[in-house]
């Protein structure tokens, strides 16, 4: 993955990617900052401040914000996770200067109009009434909540209704001052474009940005857990965690590779047993997530709550099994295969790898090579993966139920049958 890369006197890390075969440069701004790093009374303010720079600048309000990058047929949008917020853009190679003021004045002159933040106010509200009405989502809530309960990692993205009413302009200035910092934030640019006429475009905007990260990140420790959320809904939505665990740990790509075997796609040893030959679910996976500080590994499955019952302990046999033998050549191979394709489909894109970089950059301190993640996914054994597998499921579970549900195996019934 060949790049260019830059920092600023503030400190501001500046990373591109060359495609003159392209039309078009996504780029972006991403900070490392999220959910994670809230205290509980302004649980949900990531997110809101990235509505809320949408809403005007001192140089556009948010009509011109929308109508300048979509007279030029150009997209911009934002996210929130649990510890990244990012702002980017796609445009024609023509238009990467609009693209990259709009951005930078995302960062470095929202207004925060009072105005404009009642009515975003409502507009949030909406969106977390929306998540807590769509089931498959709200699941996954509790589910963070139950493993990770009482710390910040656990909570909500959006926050509680409450919290989101409360904010003022005030707390949000307060926020940016010591989260976004040029020490913990990269731009990132790729597709057809010249990187010193890039850093020149950054620097004129964002050179005299001196925020500097002034916090500490609450520990991040799996506790697991149980929780019932009865709706009168058709699905029953079960997920199953285990400590997982941080982006830096050596059982990282063997854990990739164990979950793309265990439950990594309709070839996977969960979609196999669970769906093709039991027809118990109509979906089943497995997934395995990593924070800064720590992990969770986890398998999602939709069923009935008459399946309930006979679910579960499938499942629990599944990792019975897996735990106990080693997985075939054949799967590990396939599985590389399977990881080693996502990441090469993924790279094709210049968004996604603007995004890649992005992330690598502010986790790792560096971009890791292609060549690098492809040796590391190789050098994964059958022994490895065994390893891996029995590590996970070694921890205390997360069980976590939603649906019109009567009758369940108990947490305590789910932690013996898991035993091995």
């Amino acid at each position: 993955m060949k790049y260019e890369k830059t920092t600023l006197k503030n400190g501001l890390t500046i990373i591109t990617q060359s495609r003159p075969d392209i039309e078009t440069v996504s780029l972006g701004l991403w900070v490392n900052t999220g959910s994670a790093y809230e205290s509980e009374d302004i649980n949900g303010i990531s997110h809101f401040i990235e509505h809320m720079v949408f809403k005007g600048t001192q140089k556009r309000n948010a009509l011109q914000i929308s109508e300048d990058i979509e007279n030029v047929g150009g997209q911009t949008n934002a996210y929130t996770s649990r510890e990244f917020t990012a702002f980017y853009a796609k445009m024609l190679k023509s238009d990467i200067e609009l693209a990259v003021d709009v951005i930078a004045d995302f960062i470095a002159a929202p207004t925060f109009d009072k105005t404009e933040m009642k009515k975003e106010k409502e507009v949030v509200i909406q969106e977390i009434k929306q998540s807590v009405d769509t089931p498959d989502d709200a699941v996954f809530d509790y589910f963070q909540k139950d493993a990770f309960n009482g710390l910040p990692i656990g909570r909500t993205i959006l926050g509680p209704k409450e919290t989101v009413r409360s904010f003022n302009a005030d707390m949000m200035r307060a926020y940016m001052k010591t989260h976004y910092g040029t020490n913990n934030m990269v731009a990132v640019a790729v597709g057809h474009l010249n990187h010193d006429t890039f850093v020149k475009m950054v620097e004129e905007r964002l050179g005299t940005y001196t925020n500097r990260v002034d916090f500490t990140p609450e520990p991040q420790t799996y506790s697991g857990g149980f929780s019932l959320q009865r709706r009168n809904i058709e699905q029953v939505h079960l997920l199953l965690g285990f400590k997982g665990i941080d982006y830096k740990n050596p059982m990282y790509y063997p854990i990739s590779v164990f979950s793309t075997v265990f439950g990594g796609g309709m070839s996977s040893r969960l979609f196999q047993e669970i769906r093709e030959k039991r027809g118990l679910v109509y979906t089943v996976y497995s997934f395995t997530n990593s924070h800064t500080l720590g992990g969770l590994f986890g398998i999602y499955a939709g069923t009935t709550a008459d399946e309930l019952s006979e679910l579960i302990p499938v499942v629990a046999g599944e990792i019975q099994k897996v735990c106990n033998d080693k997985v075939t050549v054949k799967e590990l191979d396939r599985a590389k295969t399977q990881l080693k394709a996502s990441m090469l489909m993924a790279l094709e894109s210049s968004s996604s790898t603007a995004e890649v970089m992005a992330r690598q950059t502010l986790i790792h301190n560096r971009i890791i090579p292609t060549d690098e993640v492809i040796s590391r996914i190789e050098s994964v054994s059958l022994d490895d993966v065994q390893k891996a597998a029995q590590t996970l499921f070694s921890s205390t579970p997360t069980y976590t139920l939603l649906g019109n549900i009567k009758k369940y195996p108990s947490y305590e019934t789910l932690k013996g049958n898991l035993k091995f």
